[in-house]
């Protein structure tokens, strides 16, 4: 069978993107305003951080359990069963540092050298690395751009060999912020099921969705929590990215073979910060709401004020807290045009393109690194760039 050509993808040297265009001019104290870089603006909320604190100034400070504190797990497991449809036992879920981590044990337990990862493009580029470090080989099938980047099960399969053993879904998705529906997931599901593959299911934005939409794990679905390892994270909306504090929900086989991993490069996640994980779960949910409303209102602001530039068209995204403007009618090329952003208004947004081929024409707008002002201050610079331009 005939291959396309572009169906093989390798990482890029440049592992953060734009972030790295603007180091230098950081350093020469210009004042560069960050829509590159995925980080959360907000403060960790403060009965997060007083439980931490109080599980540190209670002794908590020796070794735990390797697969993360038994109460915190208990806690997982409640959430997981009301909140995402997904009935893990505490056994059946292990905290890790940060999706990263539980993205990269993934890889090294699942992988063999040559086995195939199809990644849905645009796609999130720090999972390339992962694979690679694993030996394995990245495969990319492209999301619908005429449906906005919708779940097309018939492009997957287009993509399928004999050598595919895993594919990673994002939802909702970073870069392109959508939420994707259960028919669409259940087109993914159906070609998992059909050609027996796993799925690695990284969903740290699970919480931040707008105008109603609804995020579903997809191993809810039947038949898809046997083949599923699900990823969480507390980084986007608890604002816990320093923390660096994540988990996995697996079948117990898959979470012992992680273990193996996770037991060798880490021991376990710091024992105390889980306490404030386990008070972001079990506790009011009133600051999440708090802060995805304050995202809302920056994703209006970024929306409005990008669909008024000339040649640019810019969907309201479902979720997560990036915009994925169209900007292939202004006449630039997404990498130039990101870097004669950086280079005349000192606004750092990312190319389009570093998210792999589909995303040419495109710049990723994180609206949840800074706050409103400086976001508005970002569109005033960018206004008055296109518009000396049109």
């Amino acid at each position: 069978m005939k291959w396309p050509a572009d169906r093989i993808v390798q990482s890029s040297a440049k592992s953060f993107g734009m972030y790295e265009e603007a180091l230098p001019l950081m350093a020469r104290g210009v004042d560069v305003i960050h829509l590159e870089v995925g980080m959360p603006s907000f403060d960790t909320p403060a009965h997060i951080k007083e439980a931490c604190k109080a599980a540190l100034d209670g002794g908590m400070v020796h070794y735990g359990d390797f697969l993360g504190n038994e109460p915190f797990r208990q806690a997982l497991s409640q959430k997981l069963a009301s909140r995402n449809g997904i009935k893990a036992a505490p056994d059946e879920i292990l905290v890790t540092s940060g999706l990263t981590h539980g993205a990269y044990i993934t890889c090294m337990a699942a992988l063999d050298p040559g086995d195939e990862v199809m990644l849905l493009s645009p796609y999130y580029p720090q999972h390339v690395n992962k694979i690679e470090l694993a030996g394995g080989v990245v495969v990319t099938a492209p999301l619908d751009r005429s449906r906005d980047f919708a779940i097309d099960g018939a492009a997957i399969r287009e993509r399928l060999s004999p050598r595919t053993r895993m594919i990673i879904l994002v939802n909702p998705a970073n870069p392109t912020g959508r939420v994707y529906t259960r028919e669409e997931l259940q087109e993914l599901a159906d070609v998992a099921i059909e050609h027996d593959l796993l799925v690695m299911s990284d969903e740290v934005y699970e919480q931040i969705v707008f105008d109603g939409a609804r995020h579903i794990s997809i191993a809810s679905l039947p038949g898809m929590w046997e083949r599923t390892i699900t990823h969480f994270a507390f980084t986007k909306a608890y604002a816990m990215d320093g923390w660096r504090m994540g988990y996995a929900a697996a079948p117990k086989r898959f979470i012992d073979a992680m273990l193996k991993i996770s037991k060798n490069d880490i021991a376990h996640v710091n024992v105390f910060i889980q306490e404030g994980g386990r008070a972001a779960v079990s506790g009011s949910q009133e600051a999440v709401a708090e802060m995805v409303r304050e995202d809302c209102r920056r994703r209006d602001l970024v929306v409005e004020r990008m669909n008024a530039m000339p040649g640019v068209r810019c969907p309201a995204p479902e979720g997560s807290i990036y915009a994925f403007p169209d900007i292939s009618e202004t006449g630039w090329e997404d990498a130039a045009l990101a870097r004669q952003l950086l280079k005349e208004t000192s606004v750092c947004v990312e190319e389009g393109s570093f998210y792999g081929r589909e995303g040419a024409g495109h710049l990723r707008v994180c609206f949840g690194a800074e706050p409103y002002e400086r976001i508005e201050e970002a569109m005033d610079r960018m206004q008055s760039f296109f518009d000396t331009r049109a």
